[in-house]
């Protein structure tokens, strides 16, 4: 059913020249984002730059976020996860309060939980709302992979409903969506999610929608109608897009991307910092190809 949309836009966050978020360019590109095929924003994840922004901070750009798409299907996510879990309940009751339409919750990292204590910590955010909650399993950043027999626990909560899947495990994939079919799984890596899809996930939190959003929803629709061989080959287009903007660490590429071909995005906060001109040069050579 795709509860959240299939096309997810894994959202950076505007600066201005200051290194303050800039909530006009905030407002702009959410509706960029929308008018480009995305069926969802997701807000202060790690391609928001969640580390470096304060509680206050991602209150008011979920503000300015659900101001800007109001009146149309969009839902907007709010990344509200961290490693301490009774900052994650609160940020994700601001969330709601502020008109989010669900909770994206990371694995807890660099404290390494337990797989109980993960169960625990995602417990808590989904029964601090009537949101549903988005869960994100992404190892290689958290240290901590939530193991087939979570998801299995977690799935009996009423309201934790989907995956984001960043293991980059086809195998471990096809066993979720198999063993887990209460959750839906999208894709947390653009290069994976045609495989993913083929596979049994639902629709992908992408980044490079930022800037191929057309292309991204047209190969979604189409694996999702069973027009795999279509999908196949705008995966194929899309893929060098995919790997260029992973050159160095996220968001540093995509901000780059826009502040040549969109509009200012201002640069990341420290510790990340501007991707070289080499890797720009890189995506805009995979957005001719594509």
């Amino acid at each position: 059913m795709a509860v959240f949309g299939r096309v997810l836009t894994a959202m950076i966050t505007p600066f201005g020249e200051d290194g303050e978020i800039d909530h006009e360019r905030t407002w702009n590109l959410a509706r960029h984002l929308v008018a480009q095929g995305s069926d969802g924003l997701v807000v202060t994840g790690t391609t928001g730059e969640s580390p470096t922004l304060s509680e206050d901070e991602k209150v008011a750009t979920y503000r300015t976020v659900v101001e800007a798409v109001a009146g149309k299907k969009t839902k907007v996510i709010a990344g509200t996860g961290t490693y301490n879990t009774a900052e994650s309940v609160h940020l994700s009751q601001r969330a709601a309060a502020a008109g989010c339409d669900g909770i994206l919750a990371v694995t807890p990292y660099y404290n390494r939980p337990s797989q109980e204590g993960l169960v625990a910590h995602f417990r808590a955010i989904a029964d601090a709302t009537d949101l549903p909650v988005l869960l994100y399993n992404i190892p290689g950043r958290t240290a901590r992979l939530i193991e087939i027999e979570t998801l299995k626990k977690l799935s009996d909560h009423p309201r934790i409903v989907a995956v984001k899947d960043a293991v980059m495990d086809i195998d471990f994939t096809s066993r979720t969506c198999a063993e887990v079919p209460e959750l839906e799984v999208y894709s947390g890596q653009d290069t994976y999610t045609w495989p993913m899809m083929a596979v049994g996930a639902v629709g992908v939190v992408s980044v490079i929608s930022h800037l191929a959003g057309p292309a991204v929803a047209a190969m979604v629709k189409a694996a999702a109608g069973g027009a795999l061989d279509q999908a196949r080959d705008l995966h194929r287009r899309l893929l060098p897009l995919g790997l260029a903007c992973f050159l160095e660490p996220n968001p540093a590429p995509v901000k780059a991307a826009l502040n040549a071909i969109w509009e200012p995005v201002g640069q990341p906060r420290l510790p990340l910092v501007a991707a070289s001109d080499s890797t720009v040069t890189a995506i805009k050579e995979a957005l001719t190809h594509l």
